[in-house]
Parts: C-alpha cells; sequence; structure tokens
C-alpha cells in the first residue's frame, strides 16, 4: 500500500537466529525490482528459509501466482495445500503467454529505467506540493497522503474529471487521518502522462 521495500537481509537474520521460514508476497516487486529475474530476492542471498510468491496477475500481465521454495516445501504444497489440489490446471494458452511475459520481464531493463525515470520525474515534480506529501518510496507505488477521507475523496474525483485515474484509499484501508491518493506509475505511461500528473496536482491544490 505505501509502496515500501521489507527489510529482507534483516528478517533472513531473523529466521536463521529463531531457526524459521520466510515468505515473500512479492505482488509488486515480481519483473520490477529486479535484474532481470525475481524480485525481492534480488536483495539477498538465495536461502532455502525462503518461500517466495510471485503474483502473476501485475508485471507478468496474466493471472494466478507461483510459488518457489526448499523442495521439502513444495513437495508438501503439492500434498497438502488445498487450493492447489482441487483447482483446474492452468490452460495452455496463459502457460505459453507466461512464459513469453517471463521472456519480456528478463529482457525488460529499458522498460525498468523508462519506470524509474518516471518515478524520479514524478517525485521531483512534486517535491514542493501543498496539498500533501509523497510518503518515501522508490517504487512504482508512490502514495501521497492528504489526512482526511472526504479531501481525498475531492482530491481523486477532480482527478478523474481531468481524465487521471488515481484512486483515493481511506481509512480503515489506512490509518486515520492518513487518507491518501495511490499513484501507481507504469513503464507504460510518458514523460508527459507523468508531467500532466504532476500539472493537475499542483492546479487542484
Amino acid at each position: 500500500m505505501d509502496g515500501n521495500v521489507a527489510d529482507i537481509r534483516g528478517l533472513l537474520a531473523l529466521c536463521d537466529q529463531y531457526d524459521a521460514l520466510l515468505l515473500l508476497d512479492d505482488a509488486h516487486g515480481f519483473g520490477v525490482l529486479n535484474e532481470g529475474r525475481g524480485g525481492l530476492t534480488e536483495r539477498a542471498r538465495a536461502s532455502d528459509r525462503v518461500i517466495y510468491l510471485a503474483t502473476l496477475g501485475k508485471a507478468a500481465g496474466v493471472s494466478g501466482a507461483a510459488v518457489a521454495a526448499h523442495e521439502s516445501v513444495i513437495d508438501w504444497l503439492i500434498q497438502k495445500a488445498r487450493p492447489y489440489i482441487y483447482t483446474t490446471a492452468s490452460p495452455p494458452l496463459l502457460a505459453a503467454c507466461l512464459l513469453e511475459s517471463l521472456r519480456q520481464i528478463e529482457a525488460g531493463e529499458a522498460r525498468r529505467a523508462r519506470l524509474f525515470s518516471h518515478i524520479s520525474q514524478l517525485r521531483e515534480g512534486l517535491g514542493d506540493l501543498k496539498l500533501g506529501a509523497l510518503m518515501p518510496s522508490d517504487t512504482p507505488i508512490q502514495p501521497l497522503v492528504i489526512g482526511a477521507n472526504a479531501e481525498a475523496v475531492r482530491l481523486s474525483q477532480a482527478l478523474l474529471e481531468r481524465g487521471l485515474l488515481v484512486p483515493a484509499i481511506r481509512t480503515p484501508t489506512v490509518p486515520a487521518d492518513t487518507a491518501r491518493l495511490r499513484i501507481t506509475l507504469s513503464a507504460a505511461h510518458s514523460a508527459d502522462d507523468v508531467s500532466q500528473l504532476v500539472e493537475a496536482l499542483h492546479a487542484i491544490t
């Protein structure tokens, strides 16, 4: 929700200390926060303690999810995970699309560079914004904290009237008095798109 990144190295150190496993639900990192393969796990050394869950409906552009873990964990899931046992297998077409998505992710450094350029452009453009403050985030999710629920909704609607879809996230999804506009950038956006959003946010202050 906040575009922040977990301290994976620190969490793995705790797992080593207490003989625990670490479940990483890398919904937004997979295909984005990486060097061509995987996601957040590239911020830490590969570990048998990691159970890595990659959502396939975001950067991969298909649906479903994938789990990567030690062989013993995968064997246990195959035998015991009821959602897996009683779910129809993915159709071949989906599998073929996913294979192509993985090839695109591996070769997608230019798209990732464009995406992170958009992030820098947005943060620079909103540095002196009066209506709210961007939370610290180096990811494509850039939350702009407004405060009151009603004000966040008003601003979201004002942006929508300008052709910009920026949802308002309110209590109880986030703590009271921290309602926010959840800006989500994409490599499919252009620099002009980002400029349009920055100009609109300044205009509706």
